[in-house]
């Protein structure tokens, strides 16, 4: 990551996340560390306003730094606190939370769900667990628009772009278990990438189910459950037949 006055050197999976954010984009940036995002997408777009939340005094420090470097201070306000307890009411458009992990998302999002009256759109880049952020749109009137995975410093990244609205749902009542493992849009774009992490998460999953199968006392549901979750990759994988065992 590198700054100066007139440009952000973000990192792709950063840049990612911003091309979801419409032009003229009103949001919140949670977990925002450096505040680098608020400040790349109003280089970008000069309608843009953002604000940038952060927990840590560190990190929001740094934030504040960074906006006063760049001059945002009038379209983009740090603030220290907890998750979306840093917003007002009907404050923002949008909101981002990225690079943390999917049942933290997901806590961030229940308990500051009085902040989402006027949110639209909420962009989430799970690091891990994406089921649990796809399962809380579903059930709070957020519909996934958009996915993205993609590969950087060899780590593979999903993002998931949630829009309130009533309609449109991608998911099929008969797939909705396995879309929301999956991603319902990253099942049927199946890119080499998302074929490359479920080969990792197979392998992962069978050494796990061994270990599970050698034990003392079986847990006869996880095993089950795993062994599932396993049925559904190597179906996927199916289509892939280059190197099945790879």
């Amino acid at each position: 990551m590198t700054a100066n006055n007139n440009s952000i050197n973000l990192s792709t999976r950063l840049q990612k996340v911003a091309a979801f954010l419409p032009n003229g984009a009103n949001f919140a940036d949670i977990g925002s560390d450096h505040a680098y995002l608020p400040c790349y997408v109003c280089l970008q777009d000069q309608t843009a306003h953002a604000i940038a939340g952060e927990v840590n005094e560190g990190p929001y420090y740094s934030a504040l730094e960074t906006v006063e470097r760049y001059m945002f201070a009038k379209r983009i306000e740090v603030r220290l606190g907890n998750g979306l307890s840093v917003l007002q009411k009907d404050e923002v458009n949008q909101v981002v939370i990225a690079g943390m992990g999917g049942a933290l998302i997901r806590t961030i999002l229940d308990e500051g769900k009085q902040s989402l009256d006027t949110v639209q759109r909420i962009i989430a880049q799970p690091n891990i667990d994406e089921r649990s952020v796809r399962y809380w749109f579903y059930e709070n009137g957020y519909t996934i628009s958009n996915e993205a995975i993609l590969e950087e410093n060899g780590h593979i990244y999903e993002i998931i772009v949630a829009d309130r609205k009533a309609d449109g749902s991608q998911y099929i009542p008969d797939l909705f278990e396995k879309q929301l493992l999956f991603g319902p849009i990253l099942l049927n774009e199946k890119s080499d990438i998302f074929i490359q992490k479920w080969k990792h998460e197979r392998n992962k999953r069978r050494r796990v189910l061994d270990e599970m199968k050698k034990a003392t006392e079986k847990d006869k549901q996880k095993i089950s459950a795993f062994e599932k979750e396993l049925l559904w990759i190597e179906e996927v994988l199916g289509d892939d037949n280059s190197n099945p065992k790879s």
